[in-house]
């Protein structure tokens, strides 16, 4: 398999990075997964987007543009030979001095690496995770590698046999996953939580409100609490590896199916196969 490294295509058992690499050492940077089908990948611009303004506030500077990155990225997918994968891109602040502070001298670390996808499940259980997200973190609105949080509060799920964690906030409001976003039906209506919440503004959470509006199915920005959530319509989650997931339980309890959810996904797939092949 090849990686991409800083401007170079490497075997993955060479592409190393230095141990004093502030990603490694402090979880100092960002990241980004997509869908690649038939060698693109599946809105990368507006993952680049999302990027961008991430190391923008982290004061990380991109050391390549968005155009020469998607150049690289689709070599990268042809050399392994992978058209249908996942793509991730991660982005660090580079090697530093020891401790939390840092200079303008880093030099950034960026690594492109491509992954088989992952088997799509049909439909996921939940269970609302006892690790909270703080309300109103500006840094929820990009994709940090500082996900400790994350990682505990799935393998909390795993624990009780659960496939995901539902995210409460410290307000105790619905946030997310630990790996996508969140929709319910309630009303005939497709309701997801507002940014601004320690949400995470996901690029297939865009997608499905896009497809909402194209099928002129109404939605709605609103909070909710986990007992609110139980006596919804229908769940599911978005997330660009695996697009969109059904939840059919909640905390044991189980949750109805609904046909709009069939309708949104279907016409997910629809778009992420048409975009490609119109280029």
């Amino acid at each position: 398999m090849l990686v991409f490294l800083n401007g170079q295509l490497l075997p993955e058992a060479q592409a190393v990075v230095p141990v004093n690499d502030r990603g490694f050492l402090l979880g100092d940077g960002l990241f980004e997964t997509m869908r690649v089908v038939g060698g693109k990948p599946f809105r990368f611009a507006q993952h680049l987007e999302r990027m961008a303004r991430g190391a923008e506030f982290l004061k990380i500077k991109l050391p390549f543009k968005p155009k020469e990155l998607e150049k690289f990225a689709q070599r990268l997918v042809e050399e392994n030979k992978i058209l249908d994968s996942i793509l991730r891109v991660t982005l660090t602040r580079g090697p530093g001095e020891r401790g939390y502070a840092f200079t303008g001298k880093c030099k950034p670390t960026l690594v492109m690496t491509v992954h088989a996808l992952p088997q799509s499940p049909a439909e996921w259980s939940l269970i609302t995770s006892s690790f909270q997200t703080p309300s109103a973190d500006p840094l929820a609105s990009f994709k940090t590698t500082s996900k400790i949080l994350h990682v505990m509060a799935r393998a909390e799920a795993a624990e009780k046999d659960a496939d995901e964690a539902l995210l409460v906030n410290t307000n105790g409001e619905v946030t997310e996953t630990t790996s996508g976003n969140l929709f319910w039906v309630y009303d005939d209506k497709i309701c997801t939580v507002p940014t601004g919440r320690g949400v995470l503004p996901g690029i297939t959470r865009a997608v499905v409100l896009e497809i909402c509006q194209s099928l002129e199915l109404p939605t709605n920005k609103c909070v909710i609490k986990p007992e609110a959530l139980r006596h919804s319509e229908g769940i599911f989650v978005t997330q660009s590896a695996l697009g969109i997931v059904p939840i059919v339980a909640l905390d044991g309890q189980t949750v109805a199916p609904s046909p709009l959810v069939d309708q949104i996904a279907r016409a997910y797939i629809e778009l992420l196969y048409r975009t490609q092949v119109d280029g």
